[in-house]
């Protein structure tokens, strides 16, 4: 590339011309970069959520003040909120803000097949009946099972070690995956902060239903959904309790757990 100290002409250049005033740059660098970080930002907002500026520049080690202006882009995006809830305080001052992520944002991290899928799943219920959609939903994780199966088994018996290893299959395949421990309690939330086949599950809740029944199986519990993103939830939460039941199902329909979504 040529400038104004590798080409004679522009040496002789006025020192007012615009050419000569601006410098070359890769103006294209600094934006892919932003996005980059956005992206990356949006995505651990999406995991571990609501998550504060601070834990944010931690994990990515970066400084808090370039973090909080990613973190204002994607707010005036309408990608993140501020979450309402109950949040720590640190010492002296407002509690610290923290975020999650919105539908907007769960739209940015989902990929563009939504429209076809929506399509093919009607016309595979018009045409061979709703009895249809609840065998694909259940051979959709059915498929699940078999992937992850090994990797739980390998957890053993403890009911938390098998949701967090079920926590971390999930997060390798897109759903930004993590289990909590309820303090207090004898149960682990299976927290999933991005569902990759949201906006078609908002329209086929049997998707839903049928995840759900086999985290059941796959935990060997009796385990509950408590919230979901299609409901507008900021995180798709089931309630695991750690002492093993002899029941290894859901119960779709049971009463809410006051503490989900921690």
């Amino acid at each position: 590339m040529t400038g104004s100290l590798t080409n004679p002409a522009a040496t002789s250049r006025d020192a007012t011309s615009p050419d000569a005033a601006a410098p070359r740059t890769a103006p294209d660098a600094a934006p892919d970069h932003d996005a980059s970080t956005r992206r990356r930002i949006l995505q651990l907002v999406a995991a571990d959520g609501p998550v504060s500026a601070a834990d944010l520049a931690a994990a990515l080690d970066l400084a808090a003040a370039g973090v909080r202006r990613h973190l204002q882009a994607l707010e005036q995006a309408e990608q993140i909120t501020v979450h309402e809830g109950p949040a720590a305080s640190r010492g002296r001052g407002r509690p610290a803000r923290r975020y999650v992520v919105t539908a907007p944002g769960q739209a940015a991290l989902s990929q563009g097949y939504a429209e076809i899928a929506a399509d093919a799943l009607h016309f595979l219920a018009h045409a061979a009946g709703p009895d249809a959609l609840e065998r694909f939903a259940e051979h959709r994780v059915r498929e699940l099972e078999d992937r992850h199966a090994a990797a739980v088994e390998a957890a053993g018996v403890d009911v938390a070690a098998r949701a967090e290893a079920l926590a971390l299959a999930l997060a390798g395949d897109g759903y930004a995956a993590s289990a909590r421990p309820v303090p207090g309690a004898s149960v682990v939330q299976l927290c999933q902060g991005h569902c990759p086949v949201q906006e078609i599950a908002a329209q086929f809740p049997q998707l839903c239903e049928a995840e759900t029944r086999a985290f059941g199986r796959l935990l060997g519990v009796h385990v509950q959904r408590l919230s979901t993103l299609t409901s507008g939830g900021h995180v798709c939460t089931t309630s695991v309790p750690t002492v093993p039941t002899r029941t290894a199902d859901v119960d779709p329909t049971g009463p809410p757990d006051p503490a989900a979504g921690r």
